[in-house]
């Protein structure tokens, strides 16, 4: 289980740049493609969806760094092994 958990990691810090890339790229083609007139509220649009999702991928990315550098091997089963 530890192997999947490690090698899911690689896949999260892989992912997590890859989607902040096709988010940007969708961007400048949706925004490229609007009219002079609507213009504004699809930049408007795209600069709150990029400034959601672009912590949402750094979490990704750092949860990923920890899966796979095993940090994630052993669990607490109760809170006595937390203290």
């Amino acid at each position: 289980m530890n192997a999947v958990k490690k090698l899911l990691g690689y896949v999260w810090m892989l992912l997590a740049p890859a989607l902040i890339c096709f988010l940007v790229y969708q961007a400048v083609g949706k925004i490229s493609a609007a009219s002079a007139i609507s213009k504004a509220n699809v930049t408007l649009q795209w600069v709150i969806i990029l400034l959601v999702f672009t912590p949402i991928c750094v979490g990704f990315f750092i949860f990923g760094k920890y899966a796979s550098s095993n940090e994630y091997a052993h669990l607490p089963e109760s809170s006595k092994e937390i203290e």
